[in-house]
């Protein structure tokens, strides 16, 4: 029995393996049929939730459609419904001007009608008019014929008492006189009397009109201003009457940066700010003025600089133009000197700027100058023979070769102006556009709007463009891309408007300059180039050489003055 117990041992083991191996390929099998079926759930409620989507898709598509043709529809009914409303307008609109033109007509034939009314009625009362005066001359005439004998009767017994009473008059007014004068002859002591007050009578008259004109000179040379004095920044009693306000702002203003707003190259800037800075201290320290001739092109900064330096330094300015001496004749002589006694009455000092300064101030030498022109150089070389505290001479021309040597001599500081640099012109280009684009369009006040665009570039590419402009010409550009938005429908100012007005500055600037060449005016780089025929002009350093040889008091070399 043991022995058979132990020959089925190992059967019994291979037959729980066996067994164990069978139940766990069951276990096995069960989860991957479990498995399979979890997969194919998952797939049924995805495909069911793919199927709900799609529905959801297709009525939202459905929807849009819907809606795009109710749209459609209503856009459709909107149109006919305003067809209909301009077409009502436009009958309404007719029938309105053919109302009108029948009611003009009908004025038209009233009017007519009350005016031939009119007519006619003059007409037959100056009828009547006519037959009345006829008539009446008729009777007249008729009653001074029956009645000629009595006419002339009466007339000469008027004529006869006329003559009469005339001669008794003169007899009576001869007697009369003749014992007065008599009378009087006889005593002496109303004849001193009298002839004592007739003189005191005629020195008292004299003395009044030369006190007078006296007086009157004085209140000019004070409070008025000179004919020739265009601008000025000193204060007359009539304006600040009229602006107390503005006076009052203007007593109160501190001086300003002498190069605010003034776009100049480097060396020019540092110059002149140096002419600023020593100007203000002599002011202050009450030295002498130094006088300065500004040249160069047209619109470069010569006058804007002037005011700047008058303000920056606290004293007035006064402007005035030598083409507005010439015309003046013999008056100029008086009105030049009115000038120099009115700037001497300044408190705190006057720039007395002359523009185009050439125009009066020609060589006496060569130049052909009337008499009356002459004379008037002479005043101002005699009122400016000396450097003054009272006034700053300030000289601005485009051709300093024609100054009289003698106006040379009076030069202390020359400044030459010359056209921006490709640096000044995309400063002043910058300036500009915020001055006359961006604050307009950033303050709200005015109808201007901007487009989007990179500023600063097309700014740099304006600067390039506009080669051998001034800052006039450049600022007189800005101005024309603001009046081109406000001359646009919706004043929007667009990339294309600017290059537009670009181009068109150019090409005008280009036919200037092809004038000036044709003229003879300009060479190819700008300076002055003679026409044939004519002698080579002098250069500025050649014309203002005589400056460094001219001694320091102003005198010949005799010891008169010049």
């Amino acid at each position: 029995r043991q022995q058979r117990a132990a020959h089925e041992v190992p059967q019994l083991k291979l037959l729980f393996h066996f067994m164990l191996r069978r139940l766990r390929f069951y276990t096995v099998l069960r989860v991957c049929v479990c498995c399979v079926c979890q997969e194919y759930e998952a797939a049924v409620e995805q495909l069911k939730g793919d199927q709900i989507r799609i529905q959801a898709d297709e009525r939202r598509k459905t929807l849009n459609e819907e809606t795009k043709q109710h749209q459609s529809r209503a856009q459709y009914q909107d149109k006919l419904a305003r067809q209909r409303y301009e077409e009502q307008l436009r009958q309404q609109q007719l029938l309105n001007e053919e109302n009108l033109r029948k009611q003009e007509e009908s004025v038209q034939k009233q009017e007519a009608m009350r005016r031939a009314t009119v007519e006619h009625e003059m007409e037959l009362r100056h009828k009547n008019e006519m037959l009345r005066v006829e008539a009446e001359s008729k009777a007249r005439a008729r009653v001074e014929r029956e009645n000629a004998d009595i006419i002339r009767e009466q007339i000469r017994l008027k004529a006869a008492e006329h003559r009469q009473t005339v001669l008794e008059s003169i007899r009576t007014a001869g007697a009369v006189f003749g014992e007065g004068f008599r009378a009087f002859i006889s005593d002496w002591d109303k004849v001193t009397a009298t002839v004592a007050g007739l003189s005191l009578l005629a020195v008292g008259v004299y003395s009044a009109r030369n006190a007078t004109a006296v007086a009157g000179r004085y209140i000019e040379a004070r409070l008025g201003k000179p004919s020739l004095v265009r601008e000025t920044s000193r204060f007359t009693v009539v304006e600040a009457l009229k602006h107390p306000i503005k006076t009052a702002k203007r007593l109160k203003s501190k001086p300003q940066d002498a190069l605010e707003g003034v776009v100049l190259c480097p060396t020019l800037e540092e110059r002149v700010r140096d002419i600023a800075i020593a100007t203000r201290n002599t002011r202050q320290n009450r030295g002498l003025y130094r006088n300065i001739l500004m040249y160069g092109p047209p619109g470069t900064g010569k006058t804007l600089f002037a005011k700047k330096l008058a303000m920056h330094s606290g004293m007035d300015y006064a402007i005035m133009t030598g083409g507005d001496v010439a015309p003046m004749g013999r008056d100029g002589v008086t009105a030049m000197h009115k000038v120099f006694d009115w700037a001497g009455t300044s408190g705190r000092g006057l720039l007395l700027f002359v523009d185009e300064a050439d125009a009066f101030l020609r060589k006496r030498s060569s130049e052909r100058i009337s008499e009356d022109l002459r004379a008037t150089l002479n005043a101002f070389l005699y009122r400016t023979g000396e450097q003054s505290n009272k006034f700053m001479l300030v000289l601005a021309s485009n051709q300093p070769e024609q100054f009289d040597w003698a106006i040379n001599d009076r030069i202390d500081e020359i400044v030459n102006f010359m056209l921006p640099g490709l640096e000044e012109r995309e400063r002043l280009v910058r300036l500009y556009f915020d001055r006359y684009v961006l604050e307009p369009a950033t303050g709200g006040r005015q109808r201007l709007k901007l487009a989007q665009f990179d500023y600063g570039l097309k700014c740099s590419e304006i600067a390039k463009r506009v080669e051998g402009m001034s800052g006039r010409e450049i600022s007189k550009l800005a101005v024309a891309w603001q009046a081109a938005a406000y001359s646009s429908e919706d004043g929007v100012l667009t990339e294309a408007m600017i290059d537009a007005r670009v181009d068109d500055a150019v090409r005008q600037h280009r036919q200037k300059m092809d004038w000036l060449h044709g003229e003879g005016v300009l060479d190819n780089e700008g300076r002055p180039f003679p026409a044939k025929g004519s002698a080579p002009p002098l250069k500025a350093q050649e014309v203002l050489r005589p400056l460094q040889e001219v001694p320091s008091d102003r005198s010949k070399p005799d010891g008169t003055p010049v």
